[in-house]
C-alpha cells in the first residue's frame, strides 16, 4: 500500500494541477494521497473529485507557513473543514501577504539590476504566489542557473532581495487547524531548529510529527518516532512532492509510510467528529 501525505498542486507552488497530481499518484500506485498546498485549500475539492473517479483516496489538508526567529516553520493540517468561511479568510490574508512580499522582492531585484516583471511572477504562479515563483523568474532572467542558486544568491533569508513574510507564529497555525476540526502536524521536523519548538507546540495543541520524509535519515526517523511516543503524538509522512524537476525530493509515493499511519489519523479524526470538533463535508 503506497501512501503520500504531503504533496502540492498549482494551488500553491506545485507544477501539476490537482487532477494531474491525482493521476500521477494513481500511476505510481498511491492509494491514499493528501493535498497540502501552502496557505491554500483551493486544490482540495478538485483533487477529491478526481480521486473518486480514479480510485485514489484524497485527504483534505493544508500546509500553513509560519515564522520564528531562526527561520520558517510549516504546520500541516489534516481532515480540516476547509469550507469554513473564517478559515478561507485567514488563508486569503496569508496569500495576500505573499503577493505583497513578492512585489517587494521584485522591486529589490530590479534595484540590483535584475530586470524582472512582477506580471511574469504572477503568470508563473497559477495559484498562491511564493518565493519559488520569484526564483523561477530570476532563472528566466539569466541571473541564476537554478532555483537553488536564486534562493542562495538573492531571496534566501540572508539574500539581498529577501523580504520578511506576514508574521504568523506556529502556535497560531496549530490553533487555526484545531478550530477547523483538523489534525495539526509539524512538517519535516528534521529542519534543524524545529525540535526545540516541539514542547511549546504540543502545549498549543500539536497532534503529530511528520516522521517519514525524504530528508530524514533512518536515525532521524527513529529519533522522531521516539519523540512522538514521548509526547503522545501521531506520526505522518510523505514526499513533499511539487512536480517533476522542481523542488522534488522524491518521486510521488516513493517515501515509505506505514499503513497504520493513515489508520491512526482516521481514528483521531473520528474522535474529533464525535466530540463535535468539526464537520468534514462529503
Amino acid at each position: 500500500m503506497r501512501i503520500d501525505l504531503h504533496t502540492h498542486t498549482t494551488a500553491s507552488d506545485g507544477l501539476l494541477s490537482p487532477e494531474q497530481l491525482v493521476e500521477k499518484a494513481r500511476q505510481a500506485g498511491v492509494q491514499v494521497l493528501a493535498v497540502c498546498d501552502h496557505d491554500s485549500t483551493e486544490g482540495v475539492d478538485p483533487a477529491v473529485a478526481a480521486g473518486k473517479r480514479s480510485g485514489v483516496e484524497v485527504i483534505p489538508a493544508v500546509e500553513i507557513n509560519t515564522d520564528v526567529d531562526q527561520g520558517e516553520v510549516h504546520v500541516l493540517g489534516y481532515f480540516l473543514d476547509h469550507r469554513q468561511g473564517w478559515l478561507q479568510e485567514f488563508l486569503r490574508k496569508l496569500r495576500d501577504g505573499r503577493v505583497n512580499r513578492a512585489k517587494q522582492m521584485v522591486e529589490k531585484l530590479n534595484a540590483l539590476g535584475i530586470k524582472i516583471d512582477f506580471a511574469r511572477v504572477r503568470e508563473l504562479a497559477r495559484g498562491a504566489i511564493g518565493r519559488p515563483h520569484v526564483a523561477w523568474a530570476i532563472v528566466e532572467a539569466g541571473a541564476a542557473k537554478s532555483v537553488d542558486e536564486a534562493f542562495t544568491r538573492y531571496i534566501g533569508r540572508n539574500g539581498p532581495a529577501y523580504v520578511e513574510r506576514l508574521k504568523v507564529l506556529p502556535e497560531e497555525a496549530v490553533r487555526v487547524i484545531l478550530r477547523a476540526g483538523g489534525i495539526p502536524v509539524l512538517a519535516h521536523p528534521g529542519w534543524g531548529f524545529h525540535e526545540p519548538l516541539i514542547p511549546q507546540l504540543v502545549a498549543a495543541g500539536l497532534e503529530g510529527l511528520e516522521v517519514y520524509y525524504p530528508d530524514h535519515t533512518p536515525a532521524m526517523q527513529a529519533h522522531f518516532l521516539s519523540l512522538a511516543n514521548q509526547h503522545g503524538l501521531l506520526v505522518t509522512g510523505g514526499t513533499d512532492y511539487h512536480g517533476e524537476g522542481f523542488a522534488t525530493k522524491a518521486a510521488i509515493g516513493s517515501q515509505y509510510v506505514p499503513p497504520e499511519v493513515v489508520e491512526k489519523l482516521k481514528e483521531r479524526y473520528a474522535e474529533k467528529q464525535k466530540l463535535g470538533a468539526g464537520t468534514q463535508p462529503s
